[in-house]
């Protein structure tokens, strides 16, 4: 079984995000075999075609290409999905051919309101349509970020939606490695 690497991006920039608290959880309940990074997006500024790619892009551009399979937080403003996660998207997709992005295994999950993230993670697949990013269909998974499944520093707390991240990373490493077969 050949290793693989995972970079999770939330689209939440708050420290005690939720949305970030899914990741690391993820982070703890990979599959053997599997290693993630957690990307940082805040220093990006807004996409603007006028200005020099700044390094922040260039970071996360690198971070892309070394990794297998994404990982996207993608928490819900206003029904739709973050503006941080769709910039950051829009930095990596502006190199060549959508850059790194194309062709790669992703899997969304979300922490939100009373039905998670389900709307803006149907926002984000048509985007990873567009793309070429490659949707692990099941499992979904959707959080309510309100609940004491999170701690204050936006931490999994809870064993069932622990539970389902690491059945969420299991299915993941299989979905890439039949991709990159």
């Amino acid at each position: 079984m050949s290793n693989l690497t995972f970079l999770g991006i939330s689209g939440s920039l708050r420290r005690a995000s939720r949305n970030t608290g899914l990741l690391r959880c993820c982070a703890a309940h990979l599959p053997e075999g599997v290693r993630m990074e957690i990307a940082n997006i805040s220093a990006l500024p807004f996409y603007n075609e006028d200005i020099e790619k700044p390094q922040a892009a260039k970071d996360l551009i690198a971070q892309v290409t070394a990794a297998d399979a994404l990982v996207l937080a993608c928490p819900e403003y206003n029904y739709s999905l973050a503006p941080a996660l769709k910039n950051a998207l829009d930095w990596v997709s502006r190199e060549p051919n959508l850059g790194p992005l194309s062709g790669k295994a992703v899997c969304i999950v979300g922490a939100g309101g009373g039905m998670g993230t389900s709307r803006s993670q149907y926002h984000l697949r048509q985007v990873c349509v567009y793309l070429n990013l490659h949707v692990l269909n099941k499992p979904e998974l959707f959080s309510n970020a309100f609940t004491p499944s999170f701690d204050d520093q936006g931490n999994v707390v809870d064993d069932g939606l622990a539970k389902q991240t690491a059945e969420v990373m299991q299915a993941l490493a299989q979905w890439t490695r039949q991709l990159k077969k």
